[in-house]
């Protein structure tokens, strides 16, 4: 063969090899591109957003066993948080040691209080020592436990079981600035909540009806049938009748007949007077049914008898559940079209709440929420139903419901990503996971997110914190967003470590930095705009440090970073 023929072969070859070749790898270009999506919509809806290097990851491993290993938090040790949370007081107090601290703390201030009114030289010595305190125990474990969250929110491998925590929270609150919930709170969350996240919604239900928190925070400890006495007057009032001054609640001591007379107008002043129908309505408005769930006034009030004698158990000392018989209303109810007779005790409360979790409006209500944090603020009715579904399928299962709603075709339409908001806790959490930052060991990160408008645990409607955009999007709330991006990016953030020399180096390459920050901390997403604002800031910064600074901190105030 001629050197003329073999070339013209040589050429026809590569001619025809070249666009198969090119297809094959234009073709990879765009599974690899589109896999990489999938990961980052997943990243930012079922975990607080991407650490850096978890988009290649959980590319290369396939969402779908992401999302299995994400549903099985067990499956997972997480051995560095477990580590990390043993230096944490609060998680070894017991709701009696924190209620015991929490009466040595108002035994205090009344004492403070009359060393202020009064005139002495001698109480005004003790009226300084007392405002010279500055160790209030309850106030420093309570600080502590919004650190345990922001630490677990922000370095669990158990991500989508902290969105969980984070989703029932929040839909059955409780507000910590409300007397007893400043001491039971962290027994709710860690014995009610935690445990049940991704359970049985039955035992999710009745579990937090019978928590001391939230039978404190509804006022359900204060309901009891009219009329109904406890115990201990009968028998006060028997003592004083018989002249025997002898009498004790822990027992029997002689007491005079002045202060029998005094105990017993105490036991009467504190005494519920009657049916408190606040959880009542909220269990079944905003825990259950939903407004429109079909339940009318006479379900508050048949529910609100059902449940009267649901109360605590010695709330300053060991605070738990206790149902006090002789508070229950014991006349037939009819609830929800059901006839519960004349006669019940505790054991028609629990038949209510498990009425309640079997609703098909609770169904629905329930997946509406769960659509509205996983999908879109407007949540679409193929991705409700899917929620519908799954809680018929499983009895009620919540990892069931959550799969189904995350693997529905709704979730993944193209409509829905970037769709959401980040809340406040979500913005902060997220960008300190973005830049590969460590919560450090103080309050102050919980103290921004509380800045920027959602302090933890600290919404006094029983609605909880809002899930829409419109209630967190304002131009003094972006303002504030990226001073919080910009601290962050420059080491500067109280309560968060940021060390960015390992994931970004610093250099004056400014386009390079560019490049490498809009890979690393916005997964490839940053806006023309983004890029040309990230470009035009750093013109006249004389430091590579700063320059990176600069650029990290406006991809995290970035229009594109807040959204998920």
């Amino acid at each position: 063969m001629t050197q003329k023929a073999t070339l013209a072969v040589l050429l026809a070859v590569t001619i025809a090899g070249a666009p198969r070749a090119a297809v094959h790898e234009r073709g990879q270009l765009v599974a690899d591109s589109v896999e990489r999506a999938r990961a980052l919509h997943a990243l930012n809806r079922l975990t607080f957003g991407p650490r850096p290097g978890d988009v290649n990851r959980v590319a290369a491993m396939g969402v779908d066993r992401f999302l299995d290993e994400q549903l099985h938090p067990e499956r997972l040790a997480d051995r560095s948080l477990k580590r990390r949370l043993e230096s944490y007081e609060i998680l070894r107090t017991s709701p009696a040691e924190l209620a015991r601290l929490f009466g040595e703390q108002l035994r205090e201030r009344q004492q403070r209080q009359q060393a202020m009114a009064a005139d002495s030289s001698e109480r005004r010595m003790m009226r300084d020592s007392f405002t010279g305190e500055t160790n209030n125990p309850v106030r420093r474990l309570l600080g502590q436990y919004q650190q345990v969250t922001m630490v677990r929110d922000v370095t669990s491998e158990r991500q989508l079981y902290e969105v969980m925590v984070d989703f029932w929270t929040n839909h059955f609150n409780v507000f910590i600035g409300k007397g007893a919930d400043r001491f039971l709170l962290p027994g709710y969350i860690e014995e009610t909540i935690r445990p049940r996240a991704l359970g049985k919604l039955e035992d999710l239900l009745l579990a937090t009806a019978q928590s001391p928190a939230m039978l404190f925070y509804l006022d359900n400890a204060q309901s009891v049938a009219p009329g109904s006495r406890p115990p201990q007057l009968d028998r006060l009032n028997a003592a004083r009748a018989r002249g025997a001054g002898r009498f004790g609640l822990r027992g029997p001591r002689r007491l005079s007949p002045e202060r029998m007379d005094s105990i017993a107008n105490q036991i009467e002043s504190r005494m519920p007077k009657g049916i408190n129908e606040n959880y009542a309505r909220e269990v079944m408005e905003l825990h259950t049914l939903g407004v429109d769930g079909g339940y009318t006034q006479q379900d508050v009030e048949n529910l609100a008898r059902i449940l009267t004698g649901w109360s605590i158990a010695r709330p300053r000392q060991s605070p738990g559940f206790v149902f006090n018989d002789w508070a229950h209303d014991r006349g037939e109810k009819i609830f929800l079209g059901r006839t519960f007779p004349a006669g019940q005790g505790q054991d028609e409360g629990i038949e209510a709440l498990k009425l309640l979790a079997r609703q098909p409006a609770t169904m629905r209500h329930l997946s509406a929420k769960l659509c509205a944090r996983f999908v879109n603020d407007d949540p679409p009715d193929g991705c409700i139903d899917a929620g519908v579904h799954a809680w018929q399928r499983s009895g009620g299962d919540i990892r069931q419901v959550v799969r189904a709603i995350v693997t529905a075709p709704e979730f993944w339409e193209p409509r829905n990503r970037n769709a959401k908001i980040k809340t406040p806790l979500e913005f902060v959490v997220s960008a300190v996971r973005a830049v590969g930052a460590e919560p450090d060991s103080t309050l102050a990160l919980a103290q921004v997110v509380a800045r920027l408008g959602q302090p933890l645990f600290g919404q006094q409607p029983p609605t909880g914190y809002p899930e829409t955009q419109e209630s967190w999007v304002n131009a003094g709330a972006l303002l504030q967003r990226m001073n919080v991006a910009l601290g962050l990016a420059s080491g500067k953030l109280p309560g968060a470590v940021t060390k960015l020399d390992g994931i970004i180096p610093a250099t004056d390459d400014v386009e390079s930095m560019i490049v490498s920050v809009n890979g690393k901390v916005l997964s490839g997403t940053a806006s023309p705009n983004t890029i040309k604002t990230m470009r035009d800031q750093t013109m006249d910064i004389p430091s590579a440090d700063m320059k990176r600074a600069m650029i990290v901190g406006l991809a995290l105030g970035s229009p594109e970073f807040q959204k998920q």
